[in-house]
């Protein structure tokens, strides 16, 4: 099976493609400048160097939030709009899911933290059991401290939130706290095909209609819709 992946979910682009859970190529690019314009470039180069056409696809797998709201819609446009041509399903993924998966050696809990802005970050608990990935608290959106919680045991820490705060993250949990080292916060794309590849062949993909950005905090627009709609 392949699959092409994307994440647009952070400042940093990545794309890849994978046979059969084997990586056959990964582009990934921080430069900070709008994904509307690489990423189209990037999907072409790496399925050039895969000597592949869309057609030759079994999949497409993206992530899905949270993240940068223009972001996440830049990434979710073009494939949804990639695997309506090609008739081909999609599997969405957690950007907090992938960012976990990337440390399955880690026996400590896993608490990535993507920037949200505003002061806060997203974030969720996880650790590996049995070789699987289980979530231990739900994602939400809060205050870097708030993330930190009650803490009492090591934690991992890592993510662009976690790169962000680190001094404020350390300044709660002291020795507790764990960061990944460095190149490692950041979501592969690789990740999100592999997440997406055990979905496509469960069948747990979904049509292009069906998928939609995972904001969990409403965007600036929405909030103010809805505070003028209270107000009148």
């Amino acid at each position: 099976m392949r699959v092409l992946s994307v994440d647009t979910a952070t400042r940093v682009l990545s794309v890849a493609v994978i046979e059969n859970r084997t990586l056959l190529a990964e582009l990934t690019v921080n430069h900070g400048q709008t994904h509307s314009t690489h990423l189209m470039p990037a999907i072409d180069a790496v399925l050039e160097h895969c000597r592949l056409c869309f057609k030759q696809l079994d999949g497409f797998a993206v992530c899905v939030g949270p993240g940068s709201f223009t972001g996440l819609r830049i990434g979710l446009s073009t494939i949804k709009g990639l695997a309506f041509a090609v008739s081909k399903p999609i599997a969405a993924i957690s950007a907090l899911d992938a960012l976990a998966y990337q440390f399955p050696c880690v026996s400590h809990t896993i608490c990535p933290m993507i920037d949200a802005r505003k002061g806060e970050v997203y974030s969720a608990g996880y650790s590996f059991v049995a070789g699987e990935l289980s979530q231990l608290w739900p994602a939400s959106v809060s205050t870097p401290e708030a993330a930190v919680g009650d803490i009492s045991a090591p934690r991992l820490f890592v993510g662009s939130g976690a790169l962000l705060y680190r001094d404020r993250i350390s300044d709660i949990a002291g020795d507790l706290a764990l960061f990944a080292s460095d190149g490692q916060d950041y979501i592969r794309a690789a990740t999100i095909a592999m997440l997406g590849h055990r979905l496509l062949a469960r069948q747990q993909g979904r049509p292009p209609s069906a998928l939609n950005p995972w904001y969990i905090r409403a965007s600036d627009a929405t909030r103010r819709l809805s505070a003028s709609a209270r107000k009148k």
